[in-house]
C-alpha cells in the first residue's frame, strides 16, 4: 500500500551628483511602497546557491489528485484515532535511550516516515534520526535529525487539523489551477520559495524572505513586465518617520553615508535638498519632502528589482544583506519578496524574452552600477500564492507553518528548537 507522508517539507560614499531624470518615471504615489528596507547590516558577498535541478513543479496537474488523495489518507488516521503525542522534555538525538522515543518512533510509524522494525523501541538509533531528517524537511523545520521542542510541536498537531489545513489549501489550488500558464513564477509565500516554471518543469527554484505577520504578503495574481537593473529606493514615508526620522536627528550624517537624497517635486519638476539646511524638527517634514536612495551596495533594493502590476505595490527584488536566507523562517520583509540569487531569476526571464540577455549581460548590467529599466517583450505570468499544505506528484505531503493565521493551523517559528 502507497504510504503518503506528513511532511513539512558604515559608510557609503555619496555623490553628489545630478538627480536623473529617469528615475523619476516611478511617480509621486511610489513614496508610499510596502517597506523592503530592513534594519542596516553589512552587505555581504551573494554566495549563491546554483540553480536546483529540474524537478516536478509544487503545482503541476497531478497536484488536485495528489492533495485529495493526501485528504483521504489522512482522514482515514482519523478514523484509526489519530497519532498519539510526543511529550514534552529534554531534545531527542541519535544514541539516547527515552521512553519518548517510542512515542517518536509510533508517530513517525502513523504517517509512513519509519518503519515499524524490530529492535529497542527505546533508542534513538539511525533510523529513527533519518526519520526525523525526513519529517523536519518536509514541515520546512530544520532537518538536524534532533526532537526538540518545535519538532514536538509539529508532531502533536491533530490530525483533524492536518485534513482542514489540506482542504483549505485544496480550494487554493483548486482555484489557481486553472490560471496557471505554460511558462510562469510561481512564489509559495508561506512556504518561501519561488520556482519559475517551464513546461512543467521546475528551472528556477530559491528561497524567499517575504513580509512579517505585520506586513504580510498579500496573495497576487500578475505578470511580470519588466526588470529594474540598479534600482532607486523611495523611501516609504512610515519608514522615513518611524526609522529614519530619529536617526537623522541624531545623526545629520545618517542621509549622506546611506546614499540618501531629499527630494521635492516630481518628473520635471524634481530638486535636490541640502539635508543641513532643513529643519528636521518641523512636524510637517514627512508632508513637504520625500527621500530616495542611489543605486549601489548598500540599496535596500540590492541591484535587481522584478516589477509586475498589482493594487499593494509589491514586487520581487534583490538585498544587500543575505544572512537571512539561512532561516528555515524567513518572514522578515515588509511586504516585498526578496530573493536568494535574484540574478538566476532575472536571466531566466529575460533569456526567454531576449535571447541576447544572458547571464553575462545582466551581469554586465548590474556591475555598471546604472539604473535601467527593460520591459519584457512577452510579460511572464506570476503567482504568488498561501500554501501551507501541498502533495508532490509521488503523493508526499508538504506543511508549513501557517505564519499569517490564515488557516487557523499551527505556528511552530515562534518556538526555539
Amino acid at each position: 500500500m502507497r504510504l503518503f507522508l506528513l511532511a513539512g517539507l558604515i559608510a557609503l560614499p555619496f555623490a553628489a551628483g545630478p538627480v536623473h531624470a529617469e528615475a523619476t518615471s516611478y511617480g509621486a504615489q511610489e513614496t508610499h511602497w510596502v517597506d523592503p528596507w530592513a534594519a542596516n547590516a553589512a552587505p555581504e558577498a551573494a554566495a549563491e546557491a546554483p540553480v536546483s535541478e529540474a524537478r516536478t513543479p509544487t503545482l503541476s496537474d497531478r497536484s488536485i489528485a495528489a492533495v485529495t488523495a493526501a485528504i483521504e489518507h489522512y482522514r482515514a488516521i482519523a478514523v484509526r484515532g489519530g497519532w498519539g503525542r510526543v511529550a514534552a522534555g529534554e531534545r531527542l538525538e541519535r544514541g539516547v535511550r527515552d521512553p519518548r522515543v517510542a512515542q517518536v518512533r509510533e508517530r513517525l510509524i502513523a504517517t509512513g516516515d519509519l518503519a515499524a522494525l524490530p529492535g529497542d523501541p527505546t533508542l534513538y538509533d539511525e533510523s529513527v534520526e533519518e526519520a526525523v531528517a525526513r519529517y523536519q524537511k518536509r514541515n520546512g523545520l530544520e532537518p538536524d535529525g534532533i526532537v526538540g521542542r518545535r519538532t514536538i510541536a509539529a508532531m502533536n498537531v491533530p490530525v483533524q487539523t492536518r485534513v482542514r489545513q489540506l482542504e483549505t489549501n485544496l480550494h487554493r489550488i483548486s482555484a489557481l489551477m486553472p490560471k496557471l500558464e505554460r511558462r510562469h513564477v510561481f512564489v509559495n509565500i508561506a512556504g518561501q520559495e519561488v520556482e519559475a516554471v517551464n513546461d512543467g518543469v521546475v528551472e528556477f527554484n530559491e528561497r524567499v524572505i517575504v513580509g512579517k505577520q505585520s506586513r504580510q504578503t498579500p496573495e497576487i495574481t500578475s505578470q511580470v513586465t519588466s526588470i529594474t537593473f540598479n534600482p532607486y529606493w523611495y523611501v516609504p514615508k512610515s519608514i522615513a518617520m518611524a526609522d529614519m526620522l530619529p536617526k537623522i536627528k541624531n545623526n545629520p550624517g545618517y542621509l549622506r553615508r546611506q546614499g540618501i537624497r531629499v527630494l521635492q517635486g516630481w518628473d520635471q519638476n524634481i530638486r535636490e535638498l541640502d539635508p543641513a539646511n532643513i529643519d528636521w524638527s518641523n512636524p510637517r517634514v514627512n508632508e513637504a519632502y520625500y527621500l530616495r536612495q542611489d543605486p549601489g551596495p548598500w540599496n535596500s533594493l540590492g541591484s535587481l528589482k522584478i516589477n509586475f502590476p498589482n493594487s499593494d505595490a509589491i514586487f520581487l527584488h534583490d538585498t544587500p544583506t543575505k544572512t537571512l536566507f539561512g532561516r528555515q523562517e524567513r518572514n522578515f520583509s515588509s511586504g516585498c519578496v526578496r530573493v536568494r540569487n535574484v540574478r538566476g531569476l532575472v536571466s531566466w526571464l529575460m533569456t526567454a524574452d531576449k535571447p541576447d540577455w544572458d547571464a553575462t549581460r545582466v551581469e554586465a548590467a548590474v556591475a555598471s552600477g546604472q539604473y535601467r529599466n527593460v520591459s519584457l517583450g512577452t510579460p511572464v505570468p506570476i503567482y504568488l500564492v498561501y500554501l501551507t499544505a501541498w502533495a508532490e506528484a509521488d503523493g508526499i505531503v508538504n506543511f508549513r507553518d501557517d505564519v499569517y493565521d490564515r488557516d487557523g493551523s499551527v505556528n511552530t517559528s515562534a518556538l526555539k528548537n
